[in-house]
């Protein structure tokens, strides 16, 4: 066990910056990427079997697995940055401590989201903007929906402290089996069955139990301490550290909610007005926020594989390779948001035709959607890697601050304001301004956190 730990450490301390974040971040950008495409799956199949208004039931259900994984990730993502520097103080103990306490924290956690949801889900959906057209289709969907939610909060949770544990493959191998399980039973539900977005549902979660099973399998496996039972007990001080450090994931994932509720609700008001009606608009976005849910996966796969690095090296205060590990970090993530900006901007209804054979008026704004919504995208490269850049450093409250800035500080009250002027499509607009403004305040704070990097490594 001793000896695993000190072959992990030392490879993070000599081996090069760029191979390690490889041996991470792929892995890792898998995982999310296949947590992502959960959804799409049944995205996809919903709309070649149900039709859109099946895809704009599940888009209202969306927002409340949203809210499971930030859960998820505020404990998850804060186990695993608690475990990176804590390893690098050498403090073994206290790596036990985190991922047990995190373990007992998300299963309390997904227990409680589970019964919360089952009783609210009428109010909830129609928070979540629910017209009476959607809401019969979105009740059966949610109902079953809601039973997954505990496996995968514990497994995504679980898999994030099992990458910093120096196993990301394993992580990535949960999240596959669970994917190929859904993307396998999809259709059989779907089409063969004639379960509609019922079955679309079971096939879901059949996916989250698999990854659960498979992760629970890990637990006594950890290389870096012995996992027992005391590390169940629960410290009161760990967990508020563990809670802390995962705050900027956890902002991340309910800004998210938050956005997606008030753009359905705001969709559907001035859709109604508008020749597109209130279900073209809330579909079209759903989709359009879901594609771009996989490029943000990227991105932020690839500043988590660059967190264990930059976690332990600050620790060990070898702040060259600090830098270094930013540097890999951003020039990955901005090619990735490169790529996509082309995508959407050029070829957007390749990515549309996805999704079901619609035509018309549905396909006129689903393609401006993604033309102006994600007009700005490249952005979001630099941004993610800085969130998680200071929150791998130990500073959670300025990670929560770059995040929070372009989810809500900004794009909230943009998109409250434009429509009033623009109309629906004002709704779209609210996006690329959000970018360049959340954009700015994140470069003006990593300017500051590397001239102070600087200093300390002089």
């Amino acid at each position: 066990m001793e000896h695993a730990s000190h072959q992990d450490k030392s490879a993070f301390a000599t081996e090069p910056v760029g191979r390690l974040i490889v041996k991470f971040a792929i892995p890792c950008v898998i995982s999310l990427v296949v947590n992502a495409l959960y959804n799409i799956v049944d995205q996809i199949f919903i709309g070649w079997g149900v039709g859109y208004l099946g895809n704009g039931a599940t888009n209202v259900v969306f927002p409340i697995t949203i809210i499971a994984l930030a859960l998820a990730v505020l404990i998850g993502d804060g186990g695993a940055a608690y475990l990176s520097l804590k390893l690098g103080e050498g403090d073994l103990d206290s790596v036990k401590k985190g991922v047990g306490n995190a373990a007992v924290m998300i299963t309390i956690a997904g227990i409680a989201m589970l019964v919360i949801t089952i009783v609210f889900m009428n109010p909830i959906l129609t928070l979540f903007g629910a017209t009476d057209v959607l809401r019969p289709a979105a009740l059966e969907y949610g109902y079953v929906i809601a039973i997954g939610l505990p496996f995968t909060m514990i497994s995504t949770a679980l898999n994030a402290m099992i990458r910093a544990d120096g196993s990301p493959k394993f992580a990535m191998v949960s999240m596959l089996l669970g994917a190929i399980i859904n993307t396998v039973f999809d259709p059989i539900f779907i089409f063969i069955f004639d379960m509609g977005v019922r079955g679309a549902a079971i096939a879901t979660i059949l996916g989250q139990i698999i990854s659960f099973l498979v992760s629970i399998f890990y637990l006594p496996r950890f290389k870096t301490f012995h996992f027992d039972r005391s590390a169940l007990r629960l410290h009161k001080r760990v967990c508020l550290s563990v809670l802390s450090l995962g705050v900027s994931s956890f902002i991340t994932q309910i800004a998210i909610t938050i956005v997606m509720a008030l753009f359905n609700n705001l969709l559907a008001v001035y859709g109604a007005a508008s020749v597109y009606g209130s279900e073209i608009p809330l579909t079209a976005m759903g989709i359009v926020m879901k594609v771009n849910q996989i490029m943000l996966s990227i991105l932020v796969g690839i500043a988590i594989g660059a967190q264990p690095v930059i976690g332990f090296n600050y620790g060990c205060k070898n702040f060259h390779r600090v830098k270094r590990a930013f540097e890999v970090a951003i020039a990955a993530a901005e090619i990735i948001a490169i790529i996509a900006f082309f995508i959407f901007q050029f070829a957007p209804m390749s990515v549309v035709s996805i999704f079901g054979s619609e035509e018309g008026l549905y396909n006129e704004f689903a393609v401006k959607c993604f033309r102006i919504f994600l007009m700005l995208c490249p952005l979001n490269g630099f941004q993610t890697v800085a969130a998680i850049y200071l929150q791998a450093i130990g500073k959670p409250i300025k990670s929560a601050v770059v995040t929070l800035s372009r989810q809500i500080v900004f794009l909230v009250p943009v998109a409250l304001l434009l429509p009033k002027a623009m109309g629906v499509v004002g709704v779209l607009w609210a996006g690329p301004t959000a970018d360049a403004l959340a954009f700015i305040l994140a470069l003006a704070m990593i300017v500051y956190e590397m001239k102070k990097l600087k200093k300390m490594a002089a």
